[in-house]
């Protein structure tokens, strides 16, 4: 038999190969990591669903609203932590915001302008502005105050650009009354949307706020956007509301938080945590 050409051989061995690995990679490999899963992790393996009446309404492994269709919080049930994937938990989208604690200045709307797509222009809140809003509403919702460090009294990042002149408040926007009058000798004024500040020096002001009464869990986005969980801190936070809601007595719903208390991950990292949904339900069964 004539030997084939040595390109042949070439090709003939590659299709050999991408037949193998195919079989391994594509058929056996998938196969036998799927059955491990089903043997060892069968719960977790399947998306850790949970039912209630029969019907799926969630999974343990990710988080989800608990907001009416306005988006306001639904008052009877513990709120979860902020989500940054897509409109929030989306499992095709998890992500953090991808913003550090530098990003501290907001780009204010302008009244009447459209952004490229054609639509009205709603600004950009900065990471600083959005954790000092969310603490506001959440202060609001649990009759605590909201006040923390670095943010104003109106609920946005108390942050100043200073110029030789003058100080402007960069993220209150005028007709608002700047968080505070002076700077320096310098006075302050409100920022005029669509106004350049980038030339002025960039000054947060922390501002006499003492140690928040609202966890940073409650403020901040985990970094999948899925985290089921809670600290336990706000939890307990949330217990009167919940109670008061659901007429319950508080010591009920405290026991309740214990139950859905998971402990560090290994036993040593991470801090006790509460899954949500796991909670909410309970507290429909009692």
């Amino acid at each position: 038999m004539e030997r084939l050409p040595s390109w042949v051989r070439q090709h003939v061995a590659a299709l050999r190969a991408v037949a193998v690995l195919t079989v391994l990679l594509g058929i056996v490999y998938p196969l036998v990591t799927t059955g491990v899963a089903q043997a060892l992790f069968n719960d977790h393996a399947n998306g850790s669903i949970i039912e209630k009446g029969g019907k799926s309404v969630g999974s343990a492994l990710i988080g989800q609203s608990f907001t009416d269709a306005d988006g306001d919080p639904i008052r009877r049930y513990f709120q979860s932590r902020p989500s940054a994937a897509g409109d929030g938990y989306d499992p095709t989208s998890t992500s953090a915001s991808n913003l550090g604690p530098e990003d501290i200045v907001d780009t204010l709307p302008v009244p009447g302008a459209q952004d490229e797509e054609g639509d009205l222009d709603e600004g950009k809140q900065s990471l600083l502005t959005k954790v000092c809003t969310r603490s506001k509403a959440v202060g609001a919702l649990e009759g605590v105050s909201g006040a923390r460090p670095y943010c104003t009294p109106d609920g946005v990042g108390a942050v100043l650009k200073v110029f030789p002149d003058r100080a402007v408040s960069v993220n209150q926007a005028c007709p608002a009354t700047p968080f505070v009058t002076a700077y320096q000798g310098l006075k302050v004024e409100c920022a005029r949307p669509g106004e350049d500040y980038a030339a002025g020096k960039t000054v947060p002001v922390r501002g006499d706020a003492g140690t928040p009464a609202v966890p940073s869990d409650a403020v901040t986005a985990s970094a999948s956007g899925l985290d089921p969980h809670i600290s336990v801190a706000y939890a307990g936070l949330q217990a009167p509301r919940v109670a008061t809601e659901r007429g319950l007595d508080r010591a009920r719903v405290e026991q309740l938080i214990k139950e859905h208390t998971v402990g560090r991950a290994l036993g040593f990292m991470g801090e006790p945590a509460v899954n949500v949904l796991e909670l909410n339900l309970a507290l429909d069964r009692s």
